[in-house]
């Protein structure tokens, strides 16, 4: 836990919102990110978003500081969010298009590569599982730890490790496929 969240969150659950601003400063750019790679459009991620921290703040008391990192109760929200999300929508398409603007400075042969090598990963993500999709992108984009990850899925060590070694794997068939296709 982040040195000064705890006293953020304490203070946060006696009904300071100024705590909840620092605590949202701290998390919003992973919680958007993940929304965003799960969801691809701009517009949802931020609702989306928008909605798992209203969410937190309205159960920031059920929290308990000791049982999980407050970040990994975050993803359990935002993870049920983008459930919600598509169950109302009934249309699956996680991973869609998470590329908007490259830069001008590169040239068209490089964007192009690369936005062919993005299309190539997301859309063999897209074959994965919802929970493999969910913990590569914890793990490889948002950079956090095996133990975190399990917090955020309710899983143990033992199954993140075994869910990700699958993921990867797949991943790897599927690439290899389409690179020989």
């Amino acid at each position: 836990m982040i040195d000064n969240e705890e006293n953020l969150i304490q203070k946060a659950q006696s009904g300071h919102s100024d705590s909840f601003g620092g605590i949202y400063d701290l998390h919003h750019e992973k919680i958007f990110r993940f929304i965003y790679l799960k969801v691809s459009h701009k517009e949802e991620a931020e609702d989306l978003t928008h909605q798992v921290f209203l969410s937190a703040w309205k159960n920031i008391k059920n929290y308990v500081i000791k049982d999980t990192p407050f970040v990994s109760w975050l993803y359990q929200i935002a993870r049920n969010k983008v459930i919600d999300h598509y169950r109302s929508k009934k249309n699956h398409t996680p991973l869609d298009s998470a590329i908007e603007n490259i830069p001008d400075q590169y040239n068209l042969e490089l964007i192009t590569e690369n936005k062919i090598e993005i299309e190539q990963i997301k859309n063999s993500l897209k074959k994965l599982t919802d929970e493999q999709q969910d913990v590569l992108i914890m793990r490889f984009v948002e950079d956090l730890p095996i133990k975190e990850v399990a917090q955020s899925l309710n899983k143990s060590n033992g199954a993140i490790k075994l869910i990700q070694f699958r993921a990867i794997n797949k991943l790897k068939e599927i690439l290899n496929k389409t690179n020989h296709e």
